[in-house]
């Protein structure tokens, strides 16, 4: 298979992790488009024998992350303006995704970035490690803070507090 087809094999997931990042898929699709444009730019530096997958989600999260600090924009909401959420009613899947991503949203970018790609596209802590360029530790971490705070909202408790312990 040349590198043509191996990147084209991978768009699905790519529209997936864009339009969970993203939020919205105009900008998912967009974001896409300039992941493919910059991997086909940037093959020679893809270096054979290392996986296709993690490569181009490190590109996506970097073009990401630089328009971001472009348009000065938050990434995320505080509680206060998120809306309360409606009463139960029959249509009890849709209510459940508004909530999942509601609380997706409430997350910081940091964490909700390795929660994605650990439970949406299954990357092992090592492929997150690489393609995000952090430590496993840090992977770890996020993932680990990632959860007991999607956890706390959805169950409807407060965030969970870190201590700041004094040496």
């Amino acid at each position: 298979m040349n590198y043509r087809d191996a990147i084209i094999a991978e768009i699905p997931r790519l529209r997936r992790y864009a339009r969970a990042l993203a939020g919205n898929g105009d900008l998912a699709d967009d974001l896409v488009q300039d992941t493919l444009q910059r991997a086909l730019e940037k093959w020679r530096l893809w270096q054979q024998g290392r996986e296709l997958r993690p490569w181009l989600f490190s590109i996506m999260h970097n073009l990401h992350v630089d328009g971001r600090r472009r348009d000065g924009r938050l990434d995320y909401r505080e509680e206060d303006e998120l809306p309360l959420p409606p009463q139960r009613a029959s249509q009890h899947d849709g209510l459940e995704l508004r909530d999942l991503d509601r609380a997706l949203a409430l997350l910081p970018p940091e964490q909700r970035e390795v929660l994605l790609l650990v439970g949406l596209e299954e990357l092992s802590y090592a492929e997150i490690a690489t393609a995000l360029n952090i430590p496993l530790g840090t992977v770890m971490s996020r993932l680990s803070r990632a959860r007991a705070r999607f956890k706390a909202v959805l169950t409807g408790e407060a965030a969970p507090l870190l201590k700041v312990v004094s040496p």
